[in-house]
């Protein structure tokens, strides 16, 4: 069973910054695109960062700048450095992972982390 399990999330104050790190695991063939959204309470879920197993990255701009998505493929591993945090970014940050993986042939899936919180506050 193919999982993504998010670690990183909390609270801090304006200005503030975190890292969100979310780790496959499974009998992975390849990861394709990898992507952070998150959803505030009463909103639809955003994309937040995109990137493509060659590094290519994209970002709204509510979060250009401040937001960098990066990942390290030998670990089937991404991440988000969050800095500059405003109030707004407060919501639950989920990992959406694009998969190749081994099963009786090589199946394409799409996953979701289980989401963890992130809380701009003073």
């Amino acid at each position: 069973q193919l999982q993504l399990v998010e670690s990183g999330g909390g609270l801090v104050q304006p200005g503030g910054s975190l890292r969100l790190s979310c780790a496959a695991s499974g009998r992975i063939f390849r990861i394709d695109t990898m992507a952070w959204y998150r959803q505030a309470p009463g909103k639809e879920r955003e994309l937040v960062a995109s990137i493509t197993n060659d590094g290519s990255t994209n970002y709204p701009d509510s979060v250009k700048g401040r937001f960098t998505i990066s990942r390290d493929n030998a670990k089937n591993t991404v991440y988000l450095q969050m800095n500059a945090l405003k109030p707004e970014d407060t919501a639950v940050y989920y990992c959406n992972a694009d998969v190749l993986y081994v099963g009786a042939r090589i199946t394409r899936d799409n996953y979701w982390g289980q989401g963890t919180q992130v809380t701009i506050s003073s």
